[in-house]
């Protein structure tokens, strides 16, 4: 199941002497092999340093029962709706949280911090305090909410982002940006 709360905890271990970095830097590489015998072997690796830890995971007395692991599996059948629902809440809130975060640091960019008017790098700057305020007082929000709450912060700060750009509008490179999709007389087919 997609929830940790949900799950069994088989065993443990830490990944140390990371450096701090800013959020959404730290690259931490983790994978799961199962083999043949049912052994469980976790390996994380953090890619800036090199560091890795790993654990291997037998199944030795103490565990789970058959009957307790068949409960286990009907169980996460029955609560497949409300675990993706509750998987989508949690990107809708990271979703708005990795965006206000994106938009901070862009203002604070040294290409950007000369271009962009205090007044509006502090409209910016207070509109992602209240939207990251508010994912605190929230945390029970719905998806909805979330999506909507990133939608208003998307509408104060697009068109502050898109001015930098040269008023190219939401494609202009801001946070969230997309390229727009060619059109066909874009293309020369001599």
């Amino acid at each position: 199941r997609s929830m940790t709360r949900d799950n069994n905890l088989l065993g443990k271990f830490e990944l140390e002497g990371i450096p701090p970095m800013p959020r959404g830097k730290p690259q931490i590489e983790v994978t799961f092999d199962i083999d043949a015998n049912g052994i469980l072997q976790v390996n994380a690796l953090d890619k800036t340093t090199g560091k890795s830890n790993r654990i291997t995971i037998t199944n030795d007395k103490g565990r789970l029962t058959p009957e307790e692991i068949e409960r286990m599996v009907k169980e996460a059948e029955k609560f497949a709706a409300e675990d993706q629902e509750a998987r989508e809440k949690v990107e809708a809130k990271n979703g708005l949280e990795q965006y206000a975060f994106a938009l901070q640091q862009s203002v604070n960019e040294e290409g950007v911090a000369g271009k962009i008017s205090s007044d509006d790098k502090k409209t910016i700057e207070d509109a992602c305090n209240a939207a990251l305020q508010w994912i605190e007082g929230n945390a029970g929000a719905s998806k909805q909410q979330f999506e909507a709450e990133k939608k208003k912060l998307e509408g104060i700060c697009m068109p502050i982002m898109s001015k930098l750009a040269g008023g190219a509008g939401p494609s202009a490179g801001g946070p969230g940006a997309s390229a727009p999709a060619p059109n066909v007389e874009e293309f020369d087919l001599d």
